[in-house]
């Protein structure tokens, strides 16, 4: 009977063990850093939110390793915003629970603000591929501008949606996770009105992008993009396209290019060279801010600042 008692004993203690173990490495898991920002804020106190893409990769041409399948297959919670922008995921997403995950493109309150896309460059015949650059077959362009995190409205459903699924999932966490989600949305709407007032002088200073991402913030805060250098970053724009960008710059009078972190094309340099035009920077993805609970309202204000210093001209 002792025997039995202590082997019982050790089963129980086991399985105790194991599942502790497995909570340790289970954790929200955002495709991308800004949906980490926003995961971060409902999840704080109750559980860790990791970020699937490394610093200074971008969305556009990620494979997931190994070690990310297993991130994923492990996770509490996955947050992504769908195939049309994260094609590296769908396979690994596609075989995860509808409980276990959120697809901020399928919330039925983003399908109506979402934003055409614009699916041609105006260059279509005239791409430099780079050695090794990949052409459009390898990058799947949606009806719709995918860049969600952009949209602070969007930023506001999905974080009410995470929290709706991270309750069914830790009940337990309700009161921390109910006051989690009061916080993100007290602080979101100050952070927009303070990002609005900066923001509003600059209404209607023309400027080009590198690539067709920004929609959303723009709209959102009513800003005057002339327009992109190109819609699939992985393709640098030809000769013929960066002529026509160089033709606007100069009759539309704009005031800044922005380049990004992640893709600092000699291009855009080319392009600027020679006329009054500004270069600025502009990192869609917040590569340089950390997780936390006002991670989603640094990226919001950075992005102003970006904007600001340019167009400003500080």
């Amino acid at each position: 009977m002792l025997q039995k008692n202590t082997l019982l004993f050790a089963a129980l203690s086991a399985a105790l063990w194991g599942s502790a173990a497995q909570d340790v490495n289970a954790a929200v898991v955002a495709s991308l850093k800004p949906l980490g920002f926003i995961a971060s804020a409902i999840a704080d106190g109750v559980t860790e939110t990791q970020v699937l893409l490394p610093d200074g990769a971008s969305e556009h041409d990620y494979s997931l390793r190994p070690s990310d399948v297993k991130r994923l297959q492990n996770a509490d919670l996955v947050v992504w915003i769908g195939p049309d922008m994260e094609a590296f995921m769908q396979k690994s997403a596609g075989q995860l629970p509808e409980t276990k995950q959120v697809t901020i493109a399928n919330l039925s309150g983003v399908k109506p603000l979402l934003m055409k896309g614009d699916d041609d460059d105006g260059d279509e015949h005239d791409h430099d591929h780079g050695a090794g650059a990949k052409g459009d077959e390898h990058h799947h362009h949606g009806e719709y501008n995918m860049h969600l995190w952009l949209s602070p409205e969007i930023a506001r459903l999905s974080a009410i949606a995470i929290h709706e699924k991270l309750v069914e999932l830790m009940p337990q966490s309700r009161a921390k996770l109910d006051a989690n989600l009061k916080d993100f949305e007290a602080q979101l709407a100050t952070t927009d009105k303070q990002v609005g007032t900066e923001l509003a002088p600059l209404k209607g200073r023309g400027y080009f992008v590198f690539h067709d991402a920004y929609g959303y913030y723009e709209k959102h805060y009513g800003l005057t993009p002339l327009g992109h250098f190109t819609v699939n970053p992985e393709i640098q724009p030809g000769a013929q396209r960066l002529h026509e960008i160089r033709t606007q710059l100069v009759e539309q009078k704009a005031t800044c290019v922005f380049a990004e972190p992640q893709f600092r094309p000699a291009v855009v340099e080319a392009v600027a060279r020679g006329t009054s035009v500004r270069m600025g920077t502009l990192d869609p993805l917040g590569t340089s801010i950390q997780l936390s609970k006002a991670s989603y309202s640094q990226f919001l204000s950075q992005l102003a600042n970006q904007y600001a210093s340019c167009l400003k001209g500080d």
